[in-house]
């Protein structure tokens, strides 16, 4: 196998690399929640000490990403030539688990992130790479009018300020009316300790995450940048084994320590 050397990679971009090292070993086993060959062959490809940067993998992205999956295939099943819009999306490889043959992707990323993709991810007419920030709504012009969208942002909105995160939202709502939006959000606790500066291990620290949100504050805030929203709707996160998975449903229901979690929000925009 080819050993692909990678560019100094730092801040945001590199968590592309902290996924991938997560959702890899979650595909990897036999009884994972995900089926992932392409970001198998990417992880080892990469020449890259994972562990050392992150430590030992969990399941944690894996069950995002099988979450993601969850929505964008119920979508794709409703709407088969829907557009999907992946903000941020590094080495995601999502398409390759769900395409349609008449749906249209557009994954968008900085460039330095995007020039990683395209390494072992090839654009073409239905599959757009977009080099820009997730802030700089020009991605929008990109997405065709008349059909049926859903935007999603993986492990992204929590690195920006909030107040560029109700922005975002509101340039959705106003550009992109009827459509889905599902992102994911980590708790203020967490958000504080990144801009105290967390060392995930000795070699690696975390870019900060400006934005965190207790799970019973995300309706009532998102309401108040979009009083609008057609619908606001909190995805459950449930560990795939062992004793984590009872304990997991135990502990979401619990309101005190819920607020405390990292959460997955789907909200849908009014109109269309």
């Amino acid at each position: 196998m080819t050993t692909s050397h990678l560019p100094n990679l730092t801040g945001v971009p590199e968590t592309m690399l902290w996924t991938l090292h997560n959702r890899a070993s979650e595909a990897a086993r036999a009884d994972g929640v995900i089926r992932d060959p392409l970001a198998l062959r990417i992880h080892r490809t990469l020449d890259y000490d994972y562990e050392r940067a992150f430590g030992p993998a969990d399941y944690s992205h894996g069950v995002r990403s099988a979450i993601f999956d969850a929505e964008l295939r119920a979508f794709l099943a409703a709407h088969p030539d829907g557009i999907i819009v992946n903000l941020g999306e590094g080495l995601e490889t999502q398409r390759f688990r769900l395409d349609s043959e008449r749906s249209l992707w557009l994954s968008v990323d900085l460039p330095e992130a995007i020039a990683i993709r395209e390494r072992f991810i090839t654009a073409d007419a239905r599959h757009l790479h977009l080099a820009m920030s997730a802030l700089d709504t020009r991605w929008i012009d990109r997405v065709p009018p008349g059909r049926a969208v859903y935007v999603t942002a993986q492990g992204l909105l929590m690195y920006f300020d909030p107040e560029a995160v109700a922005g975002l939202l509101r340039e959705m709502a106003a550009r992109l009316p009827g459509a889905w939006f599902a992102f994911d959000h980590i708790p203020g606790w967490l958000s504080r300790r990144t801009l105290r500066g967390w060392w995930k291990t000795p070699h690696y620290r975390t870019p900060e995450m400006p934005w965190g949100i207790a799970r019973h504050r995300v309706a009532p805030t998102l309401r108040g940048w979009v009083p609008d929203l057609a619908e606001i709707r909190a995805l459950d996160f449930v560990a795939p084994r062992g004793a984590a998975r009872p304990l997991s449903w135990l502990v979401a229901r619990l309101p005190l320590v819920r607020r405390m979690l990292p959460g997955i929000t789907r909200v849908r925009f009014a109109g269309g």
